[in-house]
């Protein structure tokens, strides 16, 4: 069936999509809205409860529709809904429901929205862990933001994370991928084809207006979700290493850090008299971003690209980050603020950009440049949809060419039928 106007898209989410509580959210709401603009027929499912800041998605036109794991009411919702395009938005979503989707949809299109490589993420954290283990010096981190990419693909490929989330790539027919750098490992180290990648990183609508001036801002900025273990990390470096290091340089500095989520731990952190403010969720992100004069992203593991640090471009804030946090990011494009591997880099950089007004609005102009050469919707939206066309005309061709997920499928799909029917089983039989 040629993709048109009545195209239908069911999207199934981990959760519930939270678009100002994370990247990830983000990520999957300007998909959804590439599709709106085709016109196309979309309908959001997941098996997740309502979170805090949970976006409207009724209020676009999308039907939300909230299914059960280990139930065969979803067999009864998808044949009826008959999509054309399954969208799973995290890797999990695709073993729970993808033999679900092959055995009542067969001839749908199955596209994996990956956000990033959560196997490569878990690795890097591990490195952390045995690195703080092994030393008690918390200012140099150099030696984990310059692996090999050869010496990562050893530790991810003895994880079960990596076998479980790369089968998964290879059971859909298209993955969506964030990160160039992720393509290449998954290219060059793992083999995975290429023709199975396709490149989506953030798309976002350049800044109409002039973003606010260095004089107008003050004060420092961090911005993250406390959920999300890279982001408290870094609430963690900054206290500890970093933050006192600029006030050294800054006695009357301040930094505000924003986040969703913010448990206990982190509101004991917070300190005014050290300039140390720990303010909860934002409720406009670009606002508060708008007002800083510096963005704070010293991240010492992570993967995929950082919305965060898209954000700080769009508001004309210059961003000090680890090789971590500007991974995949840039491209040949210079960086918009400065890359550092040591809290002391971080902190003198930091406190050059705060100060300097002409090096802070060199750094501004390069972030609207970045912006406009790789994230432009307008661009990545067609790109996208083409993609999804050209697999949807050329399925069966690619399915065949796919002997590895073709296996895989058979396999998975039926251990994970015979588990699944056996817990809805079980679970009838408790009721």
């Amino acid at each position: 069936m040629s993709l048109s106007h009545a195209t239908k898209v069911l999207v199934i989410g981990y959760v519930w999509p939270e678009p100002r509580s994370s990247a990830a959210s983000g990520h999957v709401m300007q998909i959804l809205e590439t599709f709106l603009q085709q016109g196309w027929d979309i309908t959001f499912s997941s098996p997740a409860g309502t979170g805090e800041h949970r976006a409207d998605l009724t209020a676009l036109g999308i039907r939300e529709v909230p299914i059960e794991l280990n139930n065969a009411s979803f067999d009864t919702f998808i044949s009826q809904l008959a999509p054309d395009i399954v969208l799973f938005d995290q890797f999990m979503m695709e073993e729970q429901f993808g033999w679900r989707v092959e055995k009542y949809c067969p001839n749908a299109l199955r596209v994996l929205e990956t956000s990033d490589l959560q196997s490569l993420r878990h690795t890097r954290h591990q490195r952390l862990k045995d690195h703080l283990a092994r030393s008690e010096d918390i200012n140099d981190f150099s030696a984990l933001f310059a692996p090999a990419m050869g010496e990562e693909f050893e530790l991810m490929a003895g994880t079960d994370l990596a076998k479980r989330e790369i089968a998964a790539l290879y059971r859909c027919d298209v993955n969506l991928m964030i990160s160039e750098v992720e393509i290449e490992l998954l290219v060059e180290q793992f083999k995975v084809s290429r023709n199975l990648l396709h490149w989506c990183p953030l798309m976002v609508d350049l800044p109409s207006s002039a973003p606010t001036p260095f004089e107008d801002r003050a004060h420092f900025l961090s911005i993250g979700n406390f959920r999300h273990a890279p982001n408290w990390d870094a609430v963690l470096w900054m206290k500890t290493a970093i933050w006192p290091l600029i006030r050294a340089q800054l006695p009357t500095a301040q930094l505000h850090i924003y986040g969703a989520y913010t448990p206990p731990k982190a509101t004991a952190l917070h300190n005014p008299a050290k300039g140390f403010h720990v303010m909860n969720w934002a409720q406009d992100a670009l606002q508060v971003m708008s007002a800083a004069r510096v963005c704070l992203a010293p991240l010492r593991f992570g993967a995929g690209i950082k919305g965060k640090i898209v954000d700080a471009m769009l508001c004309g804030t210059p961003t000090v980050t680890t090789p971590i946090g500007a991974e995949a990011m840039h491209g040949a494009h210079r960086w918009p603020g400065a890359v550092a591997r040591t809290a002391q880099e971080i902190a003198d950089h930091a406190v050059q950009l705060h100060e300097d007004q002409a090096l802070w609005s060199n750094a501004q102009s390069l972030g609207q440049t970045l912006l406009a050469d790789r994230y432009r919707q307008s661009e990545h939206g067609p790109a996208l949809i083409e993609k999804l066309r050209y697999c949807q005309r050329n399925i069966a061709q690619l399915r065949n060419s796919n002997f590895t997920g073709s296996m895989l499928r058979h396999h998975h799909h039926k251990s994970t039928q015979y588990m699944a029917q056996w817990i809805e089983a079980k679970n009838q039989n408790i009721q």
